[in-house]
């Protein structure tokens, strides 16, 4: 059963502000941690959990044969998305990294809705992806210059593989949603399928994880909190918006996550990246002041039978 909009919207802006923690608590964790043991614990773990809260309704759309390639599509970028993301984050700093990832988002879910379903790209789409791109790329450019180094330019391209990985696993899955399955399914099948090519990652370096106790409770907060807590939401959410509006609407994740940067990691950003952060805003403004008809997707409730 699909929510109202509004409410739909209400849960990407709350799994958008849980996403816009990560990479500040990340830098808390000690330097011997890798930042692709931190991506593979955090989708990994998170994964399973999703797949555990309904393995029945998971099984279930495995075994649909309409929902299952996009099952399978989405979840190579599952596997993908938080290898990425950790390492442009190591490279670029906080606040670039989730910017240039999450930026990338709305422009490949709606190449992706046009691509796939001849669906046309609304001329308020236009405005508003335009000046979030737009504040995406002030907030880069007005980075402090003493910053990065040669490393952002890697940092950078890893965060648009990050952005294209994102893109296409929330796309896939309000496509696989779209065919009738529950989102809880949905979820739990394609982060599940993600997490079982994760956890190999895992075994190889998540060792230095379990070296402290804080570490653990870092690596615990962002599976529960980002990961599993937020992907929940995010399937509600794609149950009456299209993938490109959720994405969209996701902007406001590098926002905090710029906000926390600078008041809790220290990174410093030049005016101009606050304008880019005030466009980012704008653009969300006028996608969810537009009043779309819902998407009916027929989907039993989420509710493990």
């Amino acid at each position: 059963m699909a929510v109202g909009r509004g409410r739909a919207i209400l849960a990407v802006v709350i799994a958008s502000l849980l996403w816009g923690t990560t990479g500040t608590v990340a830098t808390f964790l000690p330097d011997t941690v890798s930042p692709i043991a931190v991506g593979a614990s955090t989708m990994g773990i998170g994964g399973l959990l999703l797949f555990a809260t309904a393995p029945r309704l998971s099984l279930g759309v495995l075994r649909h044969a309409p929902a299952r390639p996009w099952v399978l599509f989405g979840a190579i970028g599952v596997f993908v998305y938080p290898l990425a993301f950790y390492s442009g984050m190591e490279l670029a700093g906080v606040a670039i990294g989730n910017v240039v990832a999450l930026g990338t988002g709305p422009v490949v879910t709606a190449l992706c809705e046009w691509v796939f379903e001849r669906h046309p790209l609304s001329r308020r789409w236009a405005i508003s992806t335009a000046f979030a791109v737009a504040g995406v790329a002030l907030l880069s450019f007005g980075r402090h210059a003493g910053e990065g180094g040669a490393d952002v330019l890697p940092g950078v391209l890893l965060g648009l593989l990050a952005g294209v990985a994102y893109g296409f696993y929330t796309y896939a899955s309000g496509r696989a949603i779209g065919t009738g399955q529950a989102s809880r399914g949905v979820m739990g099948a394609m982060f599940g399928c993600g997490a079982l090519l994760l956890l190999p990652v895992l075994l190889l370096t998540g060792s230095s994880l379990l070296e402290q106790g804080s570490s653990i409770a870092i690596a615990a907060y962002l599976a529960l909190g980002p990961m599993f807590l937020a992907y929940l939401l995010v399937g509600v959410a794609l149950r009456s918006l299209r993938s490109s509006t959720v994405t969209t609407v996701a902007l406001l994740e590098p926002v905090a996550a710029t906000v926390l940067a600078v008041a809790v990691v220290g990174e410093q950003l030049e005016p101009l990246a606050w304008l880019g952060l005030a466009f980012i805003l704008v653009g969300i403004v006028v996608l969810v002041t537009a009043r779309p008809p819902a998407i009916h997707t027929r989907a039993p409730l989420d509710s493990e039978p």
